[in-house]
């Protein structure tokens, strides 16, 4: 049975409408969020904003460890140090090396590119990052909704996206509703935000729908594989950062290794991937557990037990790739729409930018506000 179908048969849906629906909880959704409220109280006005997170709670999703550039989380909170936010390591150290099958060579650091510095940055677990922001975000009168993916984005008679739907609930392995069958709620908001990450499913759709890659480089994506070890307290360095090149890609496939020391003898390191590769027998699980034997890494980690594991997409891609990240009812902001600087290595401060950017921005959100919009059909 099609959406449509069940739709007829057994809607409609229960709805919520706010003043903005934000799709994804992670920096780029949560600086959307928060800094609208910012600009509402500044304006003396109050507005409703609602962001859905798929995960168990906000974080759940992210995977730890990351050099974070200050910037614009420090835009966003300028007195984050006494708000507590999880920003405890500043990167004491940087090394990058030419792995070669048995040993390596450390680059200069007068001959290491600017962009690979990360002077006045900071070791960070992400998903704390983002915990924190979430509570931000809900002294401010935010609310968020965990627990519950966007399945479907809404449009009006126009054509202009009004909103989502998330997931019906009670479906068979055979696409049929069962007995305990529910239509998922809609979620209605003059403004829709999409910030799912890298790929997000709804916002591959808009960028067909509204044709927002047109006249841009096509963008390239890699999958990172990342890790989180304990190690012993005689081999923690916290604070040091390490990108590596070289072994074990081979056959012009683009790949490299990072390792981070964090705070409290922890370690979180993983390897990326071009999705490019032309090998097909190559495994990058199986690229990322070699490099992890390397002399260079192993030391960091040997005599250590690992404590998390996961993988994500990544966008790859240049400034030339950048789809238009508006259309008639909403934007893509963050990695949904490819703001990874990937010459740094970096996203999470330009995801917390773009969300910012998207909420300041005074030709799309109405001045004033309407009356804050709550109905429960």
């Amino acid at each position: 049975m099609t959406s449509e179908e069940m739709l007829a048969q057994f809607g409609p849906r229960e709805s919520m409408e706010y003043d903005v629906v934000i799709v994804g909880g992670g920096p780029a959704g949560l600086a959307t969020a928060i800094r609208l409220k910012q600009v509402a109280a500044q304006r003396g006005q109050d507005i409703s904003v609602v962001v859905l997170e798929k995960g168990s709670e906000p974080g759940a999703h992210i995977l730890s460890g990351a050099v974070m550039d200050p910037r614009a989380i420090t835009e966003l909170f300028p007195d984050w140090k006494e708000l507590g936010a999880p920003l405890a390591q500043p990167v004491t150290g940087d090394d990058v090396l030419l792995l070669s099958e048995s040993g390596s060579t450390r680059s200069p650091d007068w001959l290491v590119p600017r962009n690979f510095h990360n002077h006045g940055c900071y070791v960070i677990s992400l998903s704390n990052v983002v915990k924190w922001m979430a509570q931000q975000a809900e002294r401010l009168g935010v609310e968020i909704f965990p627990g519950f993916a966007a399945a479907e984005v809404l449009y009006d008679e126009q054509g202009r996206v009004k909103g989502v739907a998330t997931g019906n609930l009670g479906v068979g392995k055979d696409g049929q509703p069962m007995d305990s069958f529910q239509l998922g709620m809609a979620l209605l908001g003059k403004y829709t935000v999409f910030a799912e990450g890298a790929r997000g499913h709804l916002g591959k759709q808009l960028l067909a729908r509204y044709d927002l890659a047109k006249g841009k480089d096509t963008q390239s994506f890699a999958i990172g594989i990342k890790e989180l070890w304990e190690i012993p307290s005689t081999q923690a360095q916290p604070g040091r950062v390490v990108h590596t090149a070289g072994w074990p890609m081979q056959d012009d496939s683009f790949g490299g290794g990072f390792l981070y020391h964090l705070e409290d003898n922890q370690v979180t390191l993983g390897f990326v991937i071009g999705l490019d590769y032309q090998n097909p027998w190559m495994s990058p699980f199986e690229e990322m557990q070699r490099w992890k034997t390397h002399p260079a890494i192993k030391a960091h980690i040997e005599g250590g037990k690992r404590l998390g594991y996961g993988a994500r997409a990544i966008n790859n891609g240049t400034p030339q790739a950048l789809p238009k990240t508006v259309f008639p009812g909403g934007a893509l902001i963050g990695c949904d729409a490819g703001y990874l600087n990937a010459a740094r290595i970096k996203g999470s401060h330009a995801a917390i930018k773009s969300g910012m950017l998207c909420a300041d921005a005074p030709t799309r959100w109405p001045r004033p506000w309407p009356p804050a919009v709550r109905r429960t059909n």
